[in-house]
């Protein structure tokens, strides 16, 4: 479906894919708007929702300019799916012995890996490129005792919140892995230290813009190319996460199912982030928050909550949407609004059928707290075509 709200009260319009979107993240986005380097206008996917910072299911294009906290604190998180050579015939009865399994090779929530989880080589290679941004920005060294090197550890891990591992049936009863993460502690380390430093650098000027969290780091300055350094760093993290995670999977769960091959379908994507793309005869960076890259042809995941269905997409390159589209099905309301409404026995009637944690710890992330994923697609229809459609029958959260 085309756009279906705009709005105009600022330098740019607002444009927006759904009618279902709060006062609180219509107020974000206004706000947003009203900055000098948004350029043309923005674009909102219609899984949007207020978010700390900025808006969830954002697309912010900017000249000259990034906001910090519009890319936020998890940077770079996002998605990864891979289609196995099984089908639901080949699975075992008890789902549970793969669910412990994930759970056994996976550190969940707050936990890492006892030892280096992965290649040499690739940790030199992280290694170098966060001392050089470590050098210049010592006091990101003192938070959270990043000098004690936790990230190499965390590499391989989930996290906790909306995070996930899910093995999910296709509409043909192929055998998918799919999990969300995104750069653990040290992302959140650098996004807030960047956050902070953009309000410091901006001085008087803070006031001169309608929220401070909106404060701006400008192109050509040398905290902007640091920050440009250090969430190419995070989002390569994050990225390298997602596959050492997936590498442990897959390992974890050989034992317990018959032989499969691996290589048949593969996707990778973030969904916070910041791109220099070209759109509108301009170079522009390009923040997605809560939002995915859908150019021509491109392959993107899209999930819905633990007890519904998830896509697999295929961009159509919509460049009113700046090629993107949404990132998942967004809050419906917040975490804790959800644990207010619901109890563990609807935690219970909402997940019959997967196989995975039935307890208070996630409760707010029960399926009724996020918006319905068929009406997010169908208000996304101009944006990207369905190649698979998912049900999860395992999920793993932290």
């Amino acid at each position: 479906m085309p756009v279906k709200m705009i709005f105009n009260k600022g330098k740019v319009p607002v444009e927006v894919y759904t009618d279902d979107i709060d006062s609180s993240a219509i107020d974000q986005l206004n706000k947003i708007s009203q900055l000098p380097f948004i350029h043309h206008h923005i674009a909102v996917m219609p899984d949007v929702h207020t978010g700390i910072g900025a808006t969830v299911g954002s697309v912010i294009p900017t000249i000259g300019a990034i906001i910090p906290a519009a890319v936020g604190v998890d940077i770079g998180c996002g998605m990864n799916a891979i289609r196995l050579s099984l089908d639901a015939t080949q699975l075992p009865d008890n789902l549970h012995r793969i669910r412990n399994a994930i759970e056994a090779a996976v550190p969940v929530g707050f936990e890492q890996h006892d030892a280096d989880p992965v290649k040499h080589s690739t940790i030199i290679s992280l290694d170098t490129r966060l001392e050089r941004i470590l050098e210049k920005h010592p006091s990101i060294q003192r938070k959270k005792n990043v000098a004690f090197r936790p990230w190499v550890r965390q590499l391989g891990t989930l996290g906790g919140g909306n995070h996930f591992i899910e093995i999910c049936l296709d509409e043909s009863d192929q055998v998918w892995i799919m999990l969300h993460s995104g750069s653990r502690n040290i992302g959140n380390v650098m996004g807030t230290y960047f956050t902070e430093l953009a309000k410091k650098d901006m001085g008087a000027l803070l006031g001169t813009i309608p929220d401070k969290d909106l404060a701006y780091l400008t192109e050509g300055t040398k905290h902007f190319d640091d920050y440009m350094e250090a969430v190419s760093w995070a989002q390569d993290y994050a990225m390298i996460n997602r596959r050492e995670m997936l590498n442990l999977i897959l390992k974890a769960i050989k034992p317990v199912l018959p032989p499969f091959e691996t290589n048949i379908e593969a996707v990778n994507c973030h969904h916070n982030y910041v791109s220099t793309e070209e759109h509108y005869n301009n170079t522009i960076y390009v923040t997605r928050k809560g939002a995915i890259s859908a150019y021509r042809g491109q392959l993107g995941i899209i999930p819905g909550s633990m007890g519904a269905k998830s896509y697999i997409v295929k961009g159509l390159g919509n460049e009113n949407s700046f090629c993107s589209c949404s990132h998942g099905a967004g809050r419906r309301m917040s975490r804790s609004a959800a644990k207010r409404k619901f109890n563990i026995n609807d935690v219970e009637n909402q997940t019959q059928g997967v196989e995975c944690r039935k307890d208070s710890g996630i409760i707010d992330e029960i399926p009724q707290a996020y918006k319905d994923i068929d009406q997010v697609m169908a208000n996304q229809s101009d944006l990207v075509e369905i190649v698979h459609t998912l049900k999860q029958i395992i999920c793993v959260k932290g």
